[in-house]
């Protein structure tokens, strides 16, 4: 429920960082942990991130989307289209677990999702999806070979 772009990596001196539907200072703290603890450059980059449909999110949950989304765009990569992404992502990089993981990811196999990645720990076992699990925020970028 979350798409992201940026710019084409030109520093232009004054990047612009512009949310719809998200809270634009967890997404700052997002793109910060990003680019310091991922080493995904995007600082002097114009970063877009909007939700689907108008949506508002207010939560934490969506910070690991978010962070994946800005990340595949600015290596110019696409995430796959049936992988939905699943955590709050702290200062130092982590990825935490969040209230209703199972049934998120439940819902999301029945939407048609067929690889989510959790929160290790998360220890999720449903049917048709592949469950990818990461600690770091740098380890879910891997697994997705999007670095």
């Amino acid at each position: 429920l979350v798409s992201a772009g940026n710019s084409d990596g030109r520093d232009w001196g004054n990047s612009r960082r512009v949310t719809s539907g998200l809270d634009n200072a967890r997404t700052s703290m997002t793109l910060a942990v990003l680019e310091l603890r991922a080493g995904i450059k995007i600082s002097g980059r114009d970063v877009y991130v909007a939700t689907v449909g108008g949506m508002k999110i207010t939560e934490p949950s969506a910070d690991l989307a978010v962070a994946l989304s800005v990340a595949s765009a600015a290596k110019g990569l696409a995430l796959p289209a049936d992988l939905v992404a699943i955590g709050e992502v702290g200062l130092a990089g982590e990825i935490r677990k969040v209230t209703g993981v199972t049934q998120r990811v439940q819902e999301a196999a029945r939407l048609g999702f067929k690889r989510a990645i959790v929160p290790m720990g998360s220890d999720l076992k449903i049917a048709g999806m592949e469950i990818l699990e990461a600690a770091r925020l740098e380890q879910a970028i891997s697994k997705l070979k999007i670095n």
